[in-house]
């Protein structure tokens, strides 16, 4: 049983999301920093999950632009690519933070809260769309 690892890309923290075994729905898991352990900590959840795809977010603008952010996510993507034997591929994740925002919010959760949460929140908005989407059969 395979699964598929949503990272939401971060300069500090990168949100984290994981499939269902049949690829259907993604759930939260706790956020890694970006550190120097980072690549070390997504090997171990490759290899602890049984993950046989990586679908890194890719913000760009709603232009659909290159800013900053898109440049910073493409470098952890040849990072990631390099140092992984799984697969890894990019998934636009336009508005995807506004999305766990909101579904944060409509579950409860107050706004105060959703600072440590929101990271890994986005990463599963962006991990279902690329469920949903029908990339990953």
């Amino acid at each position: 049983m395979v699964r598929l690892l949503g990272i939401d890309p971060g300069t500090q923290r990168c949100g984290v999301a994981i499939s269902d075994s049949g690829e259907t729905m993604a759930f939260p898991r706790e956020a890694l920093r970006y550190d120097d352990a980072f690549v070390t900590a997504v090997t171990r959840l490759v290899e602890e999950e049984s993950v046989a795809l990586i679908v890194l977010g890719r913000p760009v603008s709603l232009a659909g632009t290159i800013t900053a952010s898109t440049r910073f996510a493409d470098e952890m993507f040849d990072q990631l690519r390099v140092a992984l034997t799984v697969p890894v591929v990019q998934h636009d994740e336009r508005l995807s933070t506004a999305a766990a925002q909101r579904a944060l919010s409509a579950a409860g959760v107050r706004a105060r809260d959703h600072r440590r949460r929101i990271d890994s929140a986005a990463a599963v908005v962006m991990l279902q769309h690329f469920l949903d989407s029908g990339h990953a059969r």
